[in-house]
């Protein structure tokens, strides 16, 4: 994997000349924003940004209403033009200072690389939804047959393809954002900045659009550099969280980094209402197999503190038994909804990424029976019992 959008010691200061000289020097002792408004009338931005945002990741940047957030993203395409410090954008198979590359290579950028969505939609009410999602490609140049090949493909990767001929006042909000998801994704930019592009519609069908992003996002690979003030909605779509406050990065990491080591009171008090089953995974929780006690040697081992359910593995880490409560037990993946019967001799079975709250549901239908953890080489890696459930949720309290 490799490196689409590098923010290296990026300011952004709002002002003239002088003011924005006069701030940069109160920024490198660390004032607050308000001290450098008050002292020389520039508002900060955001300062010291330092991120990469890795090709093919959902990398969100959340905070607070002023936190700097949509201000960082709209350097990517220099909407917003840095005070100091570099923007890389991948471009040609090379990585190109946004802040400091000509106009041409700047234009080719934010035509064939990277795409906005907008909170507000930004659809042209005089246009049909089709010409509203051509409407890039039209400025670009595209010949029209090409432009209505793409527009068609779109429009069906939305779900929208029946209402091509419609104009945006007879549409629904959520139907009026998948317009707007069409049109970028027409340009076939490889970069995607989403500027809160769902916080404007009800919470149902903005679940609903997550949840389309995500659908897409598998098929099509893009990188994606969403601004969020929601977190239960970063912690779902984002493969990478940066938090921010007062114009400055807190902490950037995985979902379950965040939600696991908050980095000062201020993350702890945005994690404080997350429901840690719908961030962590079993990596997050399990107990490693060189912890895992022994059960009567020859291979076999424990797979919870309780002394319930053991099993053999051979040399190459693979299963070659398992028993529970002294039976020859069956296995049965944890995505596999069915209830068992209280005398079932069944182990349930998940990988490493398997969401903590499906192992927790597996739990529950085998009546707290352990799940045993296996990599995709179906190598055994460890295990998870109740009671590493409840350290983790005490841990996390």
């Amino acid at each position: 994997m490799s490196t689409a959008v590098d923010f290296q010691n990026v300011d952004i200061i709002f002002g003239d000349q002088t003011q924005q000289q006069r701030a940069i020097g109160m920024v490198d002792k660390g004032e607050s924003r308000e001290d450098i408004l008050a002292a020389t009338g520039a508002v900060l931005g955001c300062a010291g940004a330092n991120l990469a945002v890795e090709e093919g990741e959902i990398s969100v940047l959340m905070g607070l209403s002023g936190s700097g957030k949509s201000t960082l993203l709209r350097a990517v395409n220099r909407l917003n033009v840095p005070t100091r410090g570099k923007v890389f954008v991948k471009h040609e198979d090379r990585m190109v200072d946004v802040v400091t590359c000509d106009n041409r290579t700047l234009r080719q950028i934010r035509q064939n690389r990277v795409a906005m969505v907008f909170q507000q939609f930004a659809l042209l009410p005089w246009r049909t939804v089709e010409e509203n999602v051509g409407f890039g490609l039209e400025l670009a140049g595209v010949p029209q047959a090409d432009r209505k090949k793409r527009v068609d493909e779109q429009l069906a990767l939305v779900g929208l393809d029946q209402w091509a001929g419609k104009y945006a006042h007879e549409l629904s909000g959520g139907m009026q954002q998948r317009v707007g998801l069409a049109r970028a994704f027409a340009t076939q930019a490889p970069i995607l900045l989403m500027d809160e592009p769902f916080s404007a519609l009800d919470p149902l069908i903005r679940t609903k659009l997550q949840d389309e992003l995500l659908m897409l996002q598998a098929k099509l690979k893009k990188t994606i550099v969403f601004v969020s003030h929601d977190l239960e909605e970063a912690l779902k779509i984002g493969n990478k969280i940066t938090i921010m406050e007062g114009g400055r990065i807190v902490q950037t990491g995985a979902p379950e980094e965040i939600v696991l080591n908050p980095a000062d009171d201020y993350v702890r008090e945005f994690i404080a209402n997350v429901n840690p089953l719908s961030v962590l995974t079993a990596w997050n929780v399990m107990r490693d197999k060189r912890d895992l006690a022994d059960a009567g040697g020859d291979g076999w081992l424990w797979l919870d503190r309780r002394e319930t359910t053991r099993f053999k593995v051979d040399p190459d880490g693979l299963v070659a038994a398992a028993e529970r409560n002294g039976h020859p037990a069956l296995w049965t993946s944890c995505d596999d909804n069915e209830t068992l019967p209280p005398d079932a001799p069944r182990v349930y079975w998940a990988k490493p990424g398997t969401s903590l709250k499906t192992v927790m549901r597996a739990m529950q239908r085998s009546h707290t029976a352990p799940v045993a953890l296996f990599d995709e080489q179906s190598r055994f890696v460890g295990a998870i019992g109740i009671q590493d459930v409840l350290h983790a949720m005490v841990r996390r309290a």
